[in-house]
């Protein structure tokens, strides 16, 4: 038990005190996969998280396969789509509500296009249903990258 803890802190001091990665600023071990999903504010308790889970491998490879997924308004979005989506289903059938309003502004979306972009996610929601977050994710961010880039700073 002792050797286990041991290898396990030398691991994370190991993960936790690597630079981060000189192409992107990102040290994946804090800023990407469920660690940083679950401790969003806490680089330590990430890094500790991720290696637990997997000693890493996901958090790695989604900073390696997508690396605007481990930082910014895009995981804050996702994380606020997650936490929230029975509400955000209820609202985005009624075209409106302070929960959509909300993550367009974590999206970093202009107020005056929240109404548009309601709509568009609205209409592609009614021809086939989500029925999970990370579809509703992936529904909004496509509208927002394709559509409504110039209205949302956070790109």
């Amino acid at each position: 038990m002792i050797k286990r803890c041991l290898t396990a802190a030398v691991l994370v001091s190991a993960f936790v005190s690597m630079p981060s990665q000189a192409k992107s600023g990102i040290n994946p071990w804090q800023q990407c996969g469920i660690g940083a999903m679950v401790f969003p504010d806490n680089g330590v308790a990430a890094a500790i998280s991720n290696i637990i889970w997997d000693l890493g491998t996901t958090a790695v490879s989604s900073n390696i396969s997508s690396v605007e997924s481990c930082e910014g308004a895009n995981v804050k979005t996702a994380q606020f789509i997650q936490q929230t989506f029975p509400v955000l289903e209820q609202e985005i059938a009624q075209g409106e509500g302070e929960y959509i309003s909300a993550m367009l502004n974590v999206r970093g979306c202009d107020v005056t296009a929240h109404q548009q972009i309601i709509n568009s996610v609205r209409s592609d929601y009614a021809n086939a249903p989500i029925d999970n977050a990370q579809a509703f994710y992936e529904l909004v961010e496509g509208k927002i990258t394709t559509n409504f880039s110039s209205q949302c700073a956070a790109i």
